[in-house]
């Protein structure tokens, strides 16, 4: 496995990946304070889309993933890649789409443990409502994400 760390606008942000594929993006606050002098190969293509994402010229991507999870997540991960850039759904129709209402506490579970933020787009799903609910970044990250991709519809939401 490889590690990079780089800026972004919402702190330093980790990437962790091999030959095949990402396995994990985050940001924290605490505990990474430099970013990676030099990038290993197998992340540069990620490394390059995000930055293009932050500078609001990437709208998807198309680098290689590979997140580790159960059968399920990867159901709901994948699910929330069907979500357009700049738009979001509730818990409840993304639930729907999955085809079983009674999961939402389960849909929102594999939601909070996506290990690919911003690329796999859970901060995309807020609550029926309409309300920022839910997000392991913090809710100041998913409007930021929310505002970045959509800066005239989401303010109604906050």
């Amino acid at each position: 496995m490889e590690i990079a760390y780089i800026n972004s606008p919402l702190g330093i942000t980790k990437i962790i990946g091999d030959e095949d594929g990402v396995s994990v993006i985050s940001v924290s606050d605490v505990g990474i304070n430099e970013v990676s002098k030099e990038i290993p190969d197998v992340l540069k293509e990620a490394v390059f889309q995000l930055q293009e994402y932050f500078d609001k010229k990437r709208t998807d991507f198309n680098f290689k993933l590979n997140p580790k999870g159960t059968d399920f997540q990867q159901k709901v991960w994948k699910s929330l890649l069907e979500i357009p850039y700049g738009k979001t759904i509730s818990y409840m129709d993304q639930t729907k789409k999955l085809g079983d209402i009674k999961a939402i506490r389960a849909v929102a579970s594999a939601n909070g443990k996506n290990p690919l933020w911003i690329v796999v787009p859970c901060h995309r799903v807020i609550g029926t409502n309409g309300s920022l609910t839910g997000y392991a970044g913090g809710l100041p990250r998913k409007k930021w994400l929310l505002e970045h991709e959509n800066p005239t519809t989401q303010q109604s939401l906050f």
